[in-house]
């Protein structure tokens, strides 16, 4: 009897054996997977964008009169100095050279002008003995007026006769002055091409109008050129400030004063502020044909110049504006979260298995989102659930080698 009962009991305890060694061989295996604990923090919403330096002022040095500019004595990158540095000479247009025909018809304008001088000089002449007439017969008139012997009538007369001839005289004498200028036009107009250089006074000099250095130039070389022609661009590199390309629809978001990041210049981050957002957008054809409405951000730099003294005109650089920032909010990490019919999920390890958790998500800056409900702070999420980790499946935690 004794020896049937530990024979038993040493069956029993074989099944049992049995029994775990297959539960251990067939059941599920515990699924590796990342973890990452909840905590509260920062978290920033930013608009991010490429963009680029542009000096605050440029001044465009453009050629005061037509003429010939000569070859610029300056080049792009040196500096100048407001009303000292010469940054242009124009040499005043000389006269056209006559082809044949305009020749004739300056040779014949000359001839008529001094004809009329010719006329002007006898109308002047004939003039002057009608007034000298005239002048006469006044002296005559007073010296009988006052004998008695002429009535006040006949010496009112000759006042009257002298006046008219002394204006007909006066207009002869201006009539011969315009005749004189008709010759003079004439013969300017004949007059063959001067040229003025060697001496030193040739050209109109053009100062700088700004201290800075020359940022661009139109054409170094000498050249014709017309009044308002632009020769070159002057501007103070150290007086920099961005502006980024955003769509309309993202600047809406963002405010005058908000705080930014510049990035990828060269350098290390450096900080900027938003100045104002342009208020008239344009239309933009994207690469894939979408026409798209955008917007000029400008913005200050609020790092030390001595920080950014790489940067110049046109540079291209990276910033990061500021839309809303809080400094205490419960932070899950994007890649721990999903979406199901409108709905964010996650996987919570909840004694080593997956508890799928509904959540409310705020805002987001691309890595993090703010929770808002749903979850508490500690607790352990999965990071980029696998399609094998399902309601209740086994985890554990990854080992990292």
């Amino acid at each position: 009897m004794t020896l049937s009962l530990r024979t038993v009991g040493l069956s029993a305890l074989g099944l049992a054996i049995v029994a775990g060694l297959v539960s251990t061989a067939f059941g599920d295996d515990p699924v590796a997977v990342d973890m990452a604990r909840l905590t509260r923090g920062d978290l920033s919403v930013t608009v991010n964008a490429e963009g680029k330096t542009r000096i605050r002022d440029i001044y465009e040095v453009s050629a005061p009169i037509s003429g010939t500019v000569q070859r610029l004595p300056v080049a792009v990158g040196d500096v100048v100095v407001a009303g000292e540095t010469m940054v242009a000479q124009v040499e005043p247009a000389t006269a056209p050279l006559l082809d044949a025909r305009s020749r004739a018809q300056a040779e014949a304008a000359l001839h008529e002008a001094e004809a009329s001088v010719e006329y002007a000089k006898a109308e002047q002449a004939r003039t002057q003995a009608a007034e000298t007439y005239a002048q006469a017969q006044m002296d005559r008139a007073e010296a009988l007026a006052k004998s008695g012997t002429a009535s006040l009538t006949h010496l009112e007369d000759a006042a009257q006769r002298l006046a008219l001839a002394q204006a007909v005289h006066a207009s002869a004498k201006a009539r011969l002055s315009m005749s004189e200028a008709a010759v003079e036009r004439a013969k300017a107009a004949l007059a063959e091409p001067e040229l003025h250089r060697g001496n030193g006074k040739c050209c109109l000099p053009i100062l700088s109008p700004a201290d800075g250095v020359v940022v661009a130039i139109n054409g170094s070389s000498e050249r014709p050129v017309q009044a308002g022609a632009p020769l070159l661009s002057v501007g103070d590199p150290r007086d920099l400030e961005l502006v980024v390309d955003l769509l309309s629809s993202e600047a809406t978001r963002l405010v005058a004063g908000a705080p930014a990041s510049v990035e990828r210049w060269g350098g290390a981050a450096l900080d900027a502020e938003l100045k104002l957002i342009e208020p008239a957008a344009r239309t933009v054809v994207s690469a894939l044909g979408i026409e798209e409405q955008r917007v000029d951000a400008v913005l200050d730099f609020v790092s030390d110049p001595q920080d950014w003294t790489g940067l110049g005109e046109a540079f291209a650089v990276y910033v990061r504006i500021e839309e809303w920032h809080s400094k205490d909010v419960l932070l899950i990490p994007l890649s721990a979260v999903f979406q199901r019919d409108g709905q964010w999920l996650t996987y919570v390890n909840d004694a080593g298995k997956a508890r799928e958790t509904a959540i409310d998500l705020g805002r987001r800056d691309g890595r993090h989102a703010e929770v808002l409900s749903g979850i508490e702070a500690g607790a352990e999420v999965i990071m980029h659930p696998p399609d094998s980790v399902l309601e209740g499946t086994l985890i554990t935690l990854r080992v990292q080698s």
